[in-house]
């Protein structure tokens, strides 16, 4: 358990008010991912064995699509997250607040994304159309990048670290 130094940090406000949101919006990020799957290969909507496929699963391994949740949470904590909190004057608390904000960041984050090939295919093969872990892994690590050059950031591993750099 990591000790918190500053327990009204808001960066720590914001990854719990994350997490607690994770499987309701890793459910919006799939619908989204439908439907931008049909306005950019199937606007007409014609019912072909994929686009069935594609509309119909609601079972698929979510360990895939939590890895690109748990990314789109560290980017947004790396651009919006400054360590101070605000001064709220409506009566709700912050966590509530970071909570509606993240909701609607992630969602036109999550509509910007579909508007891309690489990102709707990607996401297609780690969700509705999973088929074996190795395709998916492969898959993961595509989306990862595309994203990471969608928001011209540069991740770099060592020793543990995770640091986070705008290209």
């Amino acid at each position: 358990m990591i000790e918190k130094i500053f327990p009204l940090d808001k960066n720590y406000i914001l990854r719990q008010a994350q997490s607690d949101l994770e499987e309701s919006l890793i459910e919006m990020m799939v619908l989204e991912l439908k439907h931008a799957y049909t306005v950019l290969f199937n606007p007409l909507g014609l019912r072909d064995n994929t686009y069935c496929q594609i509309i119909d699963t609601v079972e698929f391994p979510r360990e895939w699509v939590k890895v690109i949740y748990q990314q789109l949470c560290g980017i947004y904590r790396f651009k919006y997250g400054s360590n101070q909190l605000e001064f709220l004057f409506d009566g709700r608390s912050h966590f509530d607040k970071y909570k509606e904000d993240w909701t609607v960041c992630l969602e036109n984050w999550t509509r910007e994304l579909g508007q891309h090939e690489p990102y709707v295919k990607t996401m297609l093969r780690i969700t509705v159309l999973y088929d074996t872990p190795s395709r998916a892994d492969f898959a993961e690590n595509r989306c990862k990048s595309f994203i990471n050059d969608h928001f011209r950031l540069k991740i770099i591993k060592r020793r543990g670290e995770l640091k986070l750099k705008s290209a």
